[in-house]
């Protein structure tokens, strides 16, 4: 199935993290970064959110900040592209209400199944989105639980915690022998498929590139799991954790440190790289 793809001629991409990103921590909010935002915004620059977010979630974000531009859901598990953005065509998996989507990752309800199995494994030391009630979900990650609610609708990756950290070696070999992968983000270990950030940006950035030969990329995030998408664009920015370090696991050649942490700091690197380079 092909939509079609962008006549717009673009110079410079951002992709961005949400969570301790360009949302704070603790907050959630953005408004740190607005001015920068609206930088971007003037000079035709898209920002497209990468997240380990589902797209309920997402669609809010992008509500708020009057984002129309395309999205990667769950730790690159699926890509979605607003029906109309391009104008060339493109291959998709899916049409899903206003978008084609481009699906990478493994469907929820496998990943529950092997969690599953790893929770009858590990009795009591690990628990899963899917176990949480939104309630529960919202005390841990200290929002509405409305919001909480659309934390819940996974498609493509399953969030948990674990009691004792000496246990994801194990849990990791579980999971690979099921053709699944654990990350770390922010808050929660992730269970997923074969899918990451890094891969869904290579495809969106291949899409873009037929109209924008040059094109240039930025990406922004604090965690194990942007790792990928941080080594696949040509300015990766690490953002400070919430106690103003940064993550020891991420290391790159060309990696730019944030002088700040969250949305602050996600203001402050990109104002830097738009009077140096772009």
């Amino acid at each position: 199935m092909s939509p079609y793809r962008s006549q717009k001629n673009y110079q410079y991409l951002v992709f961005t993290d949400l969570d301790g990103t360009l949302l704070d921590h603790e907050t959630y909010s953005f408004e740190p970064a607005l001015s920068a935002l609206n930088a971007f915004k003037e000079r035709n620059i898209p920002i497209i959110i990468c997240t380990s977010k589902t797209r309920a979630e997402i669609e809010i974000v992008r509500t708020e900040l009057h984002n129309t531009y395309p999205f990667i859901s769950e730790n690159g598990g699926a890509i979605f592209i607003p029906k109309n953005y391009f104008s060339d065509v493109f291959p998709f998996t899916k049409e899903e209400s206003d978008y084609f989507v481009i699906e990478l990752g493994t469907p929820y309800s496998k990943l529950r199944e092997v969690f599953e199995q790893i929770k009858n494994l590990n009795p009591g030391k690990i628990k899963g989105f899917g176990d949480f009630t939104p309630q529960e979900v919202a005390e841990l990650c200290g929002f509405s639980v409305q919001k909480a609610s659309l934390a819940k609708k996974r498609e493509y990756d399953e969030p948990f915690i674990l009691e004792n950290d000496t246990d994801l070696k194990k849990i990791q070999e579980i999971a690979e022998e099921a053709s699944l992968q654990i990350t770390r983000g922010g808050r929660f270990y992730h269970l997923l498929g074969n899918n990451d950030k890094g891969k869904a940006i290579l495809l969106l950035k291949n899409i873009y590139k037929e109209k924008s030969e040059h094109l240039k990329s930025i990406a922004l995030g604090d965690s194990l799991n942007d790792f990928p998408m941080l080594e696949v664009v040509d300015y990766p920015i690490l953002v400070q954790k919430p106690d103003e370090s940064y993550d020891p696991s991420i290391k790159l050649k060309n990696l730019i440190l944030a002088s700040g942490k969250g949305p602050s700091g996600w203001s402050k690197a990109v104002f830097k790289l738009l009077n140096k380079s772009l």
